[in-house]
C-alpha cells in the first residue's frame, strides 16, 4: 500500500449521538468527526472563524451578497455586526435596498415556482422564492434616501465615499434590526463597490441631476481599504456568495501576501471559470490567500448554512467569556 494511503486511514468516521437539550454547537462538533461530505466542511469553517476572531491581529472582512439580505439571514448578519465579530464589510448595492426598506416594511414568502407575469400585474416582484412588494421597495427607499440626501445636502455635505453615505444612512434609520444601523453604531465600515447597481444607487444618480455639485467619489473607499491592508498584520474574511464583494475583498488582500483566514460559502461551480464559483487554492495562485492560510471552502446554501455556523460560533465565544 502506497505511503500516503496508509496515512489517511488513521481517523474513524463517528455516527451522531443525539441527546436531550443538545447545543447547535455540540451537533457542530459532531459534524467534525461524523464527516459526512460538507458537514466536515462546515464544522471546519466555524473553527477557522473562532481562531479568526481570537486572533488580535486580525482584521476580520465579512463579504456578501445582497440576496440573503432578502431572507431571515439578515438577522445572522445583523448580529454578527451587532456583536463586532467584523471590523470591515463589503456588499453589494442591493443590501443597502433590502435592509433599508425592511426596517418598515415586510417581504413575503413565495414560492420559486409561481405565475410571474400575474405577480407583475400585481405589483409584486419575486426574489427566488422572496415576494417584494412595489410598495414595500422601491417607493419607501425613495423616500427615505432622497429625504436624506436633500438633508446631508442642505448641511453642506455634497461628496460621500460609499463608507460615509453608509455610515450616514446607518445614523438615520434608527431601527435596531438594521445592518447599517449596528455597523454605524459600532464603527464599521460598509464598502459598496457597485454602488450604481440598485434601487439606492439609482436614487443617487436622480439626486444628482438636480444637484450637480453632488458626488459620490468610489476612490476614497479604496484609500482606506489601502491603508488598512499595508497597516495590517493578519487578514481574514467570511465570503458568501461570490460577484464584486467577494472579488473585492480577496483583491485588495492580494497585497499583504493574501487573506491569512478564509471560509467560502456558495453554491456556485468552478467548471465554467466564474469568479462565484472559483475554489480558495485558484486564488492562492493570485497572491489573494496565503499559501500558508487556513482556508475552507463550504458548498450550500448560506441561508441554511449560515444560521448554523453563526449559533455554533456564538456559543464558542460566549463560553470563552465564562
Amino acid at each position: 500500500m502506497p505511503k500516503a494511503s496508509r496515512k489517511a486511514h488513521k481517523i474513524p468516521v463517528k455516527d451522531y449521538e443525539f441527546k436531550e437539550n443538545m447545543t447547535v454547537n455540540e451537533l457542530v462538533a459532531q459534524m467534525q468527526a461524523a464527516w459526512g461530505f460538507t458537514a466536515g466542511k462546515l464544522a471546519e469553517g466555524v473553527n477557522i472563524m473562532e481562531k479568526m476572531i481570537d486572533d488580535k491581529n486580525c482584521v476580520k472582512f465579512l463579504s456578501f451578497t445582497a440576496d440573503i439580505i432578502a431572507t431571515g439571514s439578515r438577522g445572522i448578519i445583523k448580529e454578527l455586526v451587532k456583536r463586532n465579530l467584523v471590523d470591515v464589510i463589503i456588499t453589494t448595492c442591493g443590501t443597502l435596498d433590502h435592509d433599508i426598506a425592511r426596517c418598515s416594511r415586510d417581504y413575503y414568502k413565495g414560492s420559486f415556482i409561481m405565475n410571474d407575469s400575474k405577480l407583475h400585474q400585481e405589483g409584486v416582484n419575486r426574489l427566488g422564492n422572496i415576494l417584494v412588494p412595489n410598495d414595500s421597495y422601491g417607493t419607501v427607499i425613495e423616500k427615505k434616501v432622497i429625504n436624506m440626501l436633500e438633508q446631508l445636502y442642505n448641511e453642506g455635505k455634497k461628496e460621500f465615499s460609499t463608507i460615509e453615505l453608509n455610515r450616514e444612512i446607518g445614523l438615520r434609520v434608527c431601527d435596531e434590526t438594521s445592518i447599517l444601523y449596528w455597523a454605524a453604531k459600532n464603527n464599521i465600515p460598509v464598502i459598496v463597490p457597485g454602488p450604481t447597481d440598485g434601487s439606492v444607487g439609482y436614487q443617487l444618480w436622480f439626486f444628482s441631476q438636480d444637484h450637480k455639485d453632488f458626488c459620490l467619489n468610489i476612490l476614497k473607499d479604496q484609500e482606506y481599504l489601502n491603508n488598512l491592508i499595508f497597516d495590517a498584520k493578519k487578514t481574514g474574511a467570511l465570503i458568501i456568495g461570490g460577484g464584486i464583494s467577494k472579488h473585492h475583498t480577496i483583491w485588495w488582500n492580494q497585497f499583504k501576501d493574501g487573506l491569512d483566514y478564509v471560509i467560502y460559502i456558495t453554491t456556485a461551480n468552478e467548471w465554467d471559470g466564474s469568479l462565484s464559483g472559483a475554489r480558495p487554492r485558484e486564488a492562492v495562485s493570485w497572491g489573494k490567500i496565503n499559501e500558508k492560510a487556513k482556508r475552507i471552502m463550504i458548498e450550500g446554501d448560506a441561508t441554511m448554512v449560515l444560521p448554523i455556523m453563526a449559533s455554533a460560533l456564538i456559543d464558542r465565544l460566549n463560553k470563552d467569556k465564562k
